[in-house]
């Protein structure tokens, strides 16, 4: 039987920086939040901390669900992982139906829970599902991956259909690039690229090239000031947020640009407003705990002991990655903008409580893995003390 200081120093190995390094990025967030709020809560509501104070509600909501999370196994995720997907499906034709769906921005991506002034946004809660359900399928058929990958489309054309009725191209194209991207660990870059490439690409241009308000949108990305008071007002103002914070910032609190000129500053172009109150020095701090914390997870990884652990680990790291990458690309005008949130840092309940759950998620990955070895080690001791 193990002692306990044994099961003590299996838990001490589980990596710290797991959850240091959210708390720190949602700490920022609530801060830039506040920052960025001020004016107008301070005007509607009377204090200048109102939003600041939702998201660390909000906060102390996803640590506590991420807590009961990271207690459950990895074999509920693997025998629930249908169910999951199911749900969350479900949910996502939810924001459709009149008395239950909220429409914010002329989009009805959100439900609006009865009796409270909360709404949930399930399009994040099926990129998740999707990822979980597809590490799954991946680990039970790593000798026919190629066919798994037209099973995935299946999935990824049914998840397309609420996401595009509602509309939400951003989420949609996530959980594409999330479900084509998972399959890089086991087969590499060139069938993930070519299918991918053979299947989205026929597939933008009829999105795009459909419907009037997405031409506007590249036409905002190709060039902006060809319209800088309507469809490339946003894209502009993001870039003189950038130009008026330079290498140091014009210091926290003291933005120009968050006095309504620009658009979503604390949601989707918190980026921008970081990189005028804090400079380049902020977004690269920022960008830094990012690239430390994908770190992390790349040495979890490693340390996979099954194709089911290193394929989950892989596969919530791009739900995290790749929004990461769409957000700060598209306020930084390298690709159009899609309406993405920061990870951990943008305002948002649902986007938080989701981070959190996958960082409850990775870090119980972790904890098995150590648990294995663990247990690997006792074993071989008690066969050498057979002996």
């Amino acid at each position: 039987m193990k002692s306990e200081d044994e099961h003590r120093k299996v838990k001490l190995n589980i990596n710290p920086f797991f959850w240091i390094i959210p708390i720190i990025l949602t700490g920022i967030g609530i801060l830039m939040i506040i920052s960025t709020t001020s004016a107008s809560s301070l005007t509607y509501t009377g204090t200048p901390f109102q939003m600041g104070i939702k998201q660390l509600q909000w906060f102390f909501i996803a640590v506590f669900i991420s807590v009961f999370v990271y207690m459950m196994k990895l074999d509920f995720f693997y025998k629930n992982s249908t169910r999951f997907v199911a749900f969350s499906l479900i949910l996502s034709f939810m924001p459709m139906v009149p008395g239950i769906g909220a429409s914010i921005g002329g989009a009805r991506r959100w439900i609006q829970i009865p009796g409270l002034s909360i709404s949930i946004q399930p399009g994040e809660l099926l990129c998740l599902a999707i990822a979980i359900h597809l590490s799954k399928l991946i680990s039970k058929n790593k000798k026919d991956l190629l066919k798994m990958m037209y099973v995935t489309m299946f999935w990824v054309i049914i998840a397309a259909i609420p996401l595009l009725f509602q509309p939400d191209f951003g989420t949609t194209f996530l959980i594409f690039t999330v479900a084509m991207g998972i399959y890089i660990e086991k087969m590499g870059w060139k069938y993930p690229i070519i299918l991918g490439g053979l299947t989205s690409i026929p597939a933008i241009c009829i999105l795009v090239f459909g419907t009037s308000y997405r031409m506007r949108r590249v036409s905002a990305f190709i060039n902006p000031w060809d319209d800088p008071l309507n469809t490339g007002y946003q894209a502009i103002q993001g870039l003189i947020a950038f130009a008026n914070g330079g290498f140091w910032g014009s210091g926290l609190g003291h933005g120009f640009q968050k006095l309504n000129y620009l658009p979503a500053v604390y949601t989707d172009f918190i980026f921008a407003a970081i990189g005028e109150e804090l400079g380049l020095i902020g977004t690269l701090f920022v960008l830094l705990l990012f690239a430390f914390w994908f770190f992390q997870c790349h040495t979890i990884y490693l340390r996979s002991r099954n194709d089911f652990q290193s394929s989950l680990v892989w596969g919530i790291t791009l739900t995290i990655l790749m929004p990461l990458a769409i957000n700060v690309f598209g306020v930084t005008k390298f690709i159009p903008l899609t309406g993405m949130p920061l990870p951990f840092v943008s305002y948002g309940g649902t986007s938080l409580v989701l981070m959190w759950i996958k960082v409850a998620i990775l870090m119980r990955v972790e904890k098995e893995i150590f648990l294995e070895i663990d247990e690997t080690r006792s074993e071989l001791l008690c066969a050498n003390q057979s002996f």
